[in-house]
């Protein structure tokens, strides 16, 4: 039977489907671990964390449905409505918002509140691939990079504004998808370049690294000059690498806030504070090493169940699974985000649709960027910037936009051979 004569249901990308599932049901029993009450057991109790997040995955899978029942082409036609949208709303959260833990990032009433934050993540995703998917966008063209920079930047500077830095850094994913859609590789070999001499500025005496960059450009020119590189070249590239790293001072001790100092300095070794900064990193390592290879089991984590981990059911939810699952359970999660995201980008490169192609790096670019960032900082490999862990931690704002998110891609994947 020609797929265009087949079912919707059967056009679905149905493994995909499956790990969403699996994803979703790990995040609920380690959230019912991490906040577990011998009062409160059942993990349906809606007066607990487990209860209420369940009452989130209902209404998670009700938005799946009824994203899959939609025309796809809805989503490219709208893309600009629901961008437009998400900025409004980061707007009214820096007017009337509530500030949770520093940020300033929640709309509400009551217990009831929404993160417009984690939406703009995904009506970025479509606006991005709505303004690139045009019959005569080519990114070497500097009117469609200033159309995409600015599609990014501005709900970036709005959550920058709210006090929000770890999800203000996720849209920076988006330079994946540039990069994909034809972006010179120079673009980020300069951007990269920067993010080491901002690193080792702050680990090198400046004048010394500037030294040093004297020295490795002289070095350089003078190796090469056979092949006529220019000595005016060179030093130009000397000049803006000195600018960047005689500002970087400016910019750590401005432009961050000092808890975020704090956490940078522990991660670079140039301070320690094992009861303040670095608490919740050390306890999460030893909640995560404790689990050995085969995890303590199931509400058997001492670490969790007396809350040495501070916020183990949202941007700590890793060090449950890794305490009560151990190596094991820790590798399956891992493997399961490995296979989403090598199955989106596969699923991207299949589709007809430049919109859809290019929606779908957005979608397994943002599901690197949280992977990488919180599982990284809850082992210690980054510092803590306090973004969720997709489908897993507590919190309705974020699963219901990761849902909406990957079930988006799913039905524009559904619908491939339909649409171009």
């Amino acid at each position: 039977m020609d797929r265009k004569e087949r079912g919707l249901l059967d056009n679905l990308d149905l493994p995909t489907i499956l790990i969403y599932f699996a994803l979703v049901i790990i995040g609920w029993l380690s959230i019912y671990s991490a906040v577990y009450n011998d009062a409160h057991s059942s993990i349906f109790d809606l007066s607990c964390r487990y209860g209420k997040q369940m009452i989130w995955i209902i209404a998670s899978v009700i938005l799946a449905l009824f994203v899959i029942v939609i025309e796809p082409r809805f989503f490219s036609q709208t893309a600009y409505v629901f961008y437009g949208i998400s900025i409004l709303l980061l707007m009214v959260v820096l007017g009337i918002g509530s500030v949770t833990k520093g940020a300033k990032s929640w709309l509400g009433v009551g217990d009831f509140g929404i993160q417009p934050s984690e939406f703009a993540k995904a009506t970025t995703a479509l606006a991005l691939a709505k303004c690139l998917s045009g019959i005569d966008v080519d990114m070497h063209d500097l009117k469609t990079k200033i159309a995409a920079i600015t599609i990014v930047a501005i709900p970036m500077l709005l959550v920058l504004l709210q006090n929000d830095t770890g999800s203000a850094l996720v849209f920076l994913t988006f330079v994946l998808v540039l990069f994909r859609e034809g972006l010179s590789l120079s673009v980020l070999i300069f951007g990269a370049s920067v993010a080491i001499l901002f690193v080792l500025a702050l680990v090198i005496n400046p004048w010394v690294l500037i030294g040093i960059l004297l020295a490795l450009t002289l070095t350089v020119w003078f190796l090469l000059r056979s092949h006529k590189l220019s000595f005016w070249l060179c030093m130009g590239v000397f000049l803006v690498a000195a600018g960047v790293v005689s500002v970087v001072g400016y910019v750590y001790d401005n432009a961050l806030e000092q808890h975020q100092k704090d956490r940078i300095a522990v991660l670079l070794g140039k301070k320690s504070d094992p009861k303040g900064v670095e608490y919740n990193v050390n306890q999460s390592k030893i909640a995560i090493g404790s689990g050995g290879f085969f995890g303590k089991g199931f509400l058997q984590g001492t670490q969790t169940k007396y809350n040495f981990v501070p916020e183990q059911d949202t941007d700590f939810i890793y060090c449950t699974v890794g305490e009560e699952g151990g190596f094991i359970g820790s590798t399956v999660v891992i493997l399961l985000f490995l296979y989403l995201m090598i199955r989106l980008v596969r699923m991207a490169e299949r589709q007809r649709s430049k919109f859809s192609r290019i929606y779908g790096y957005c979608v397994a670019s943002i599901f690197f960027m949280h992977f990488t960032i919180n599982i990284g900082m809850t082992i210690g490999l980054l510092p803590v910037i306090g973004i969720p862990l997709p489908f897993l931690s507590y919190g309705g704002s974020s699963l219901l936009s990761f849902t909406f998110l990957l079930f988006v891609f799913i039905r524009q994947d559904a619908s491939r051979m339909e649409i171009v």
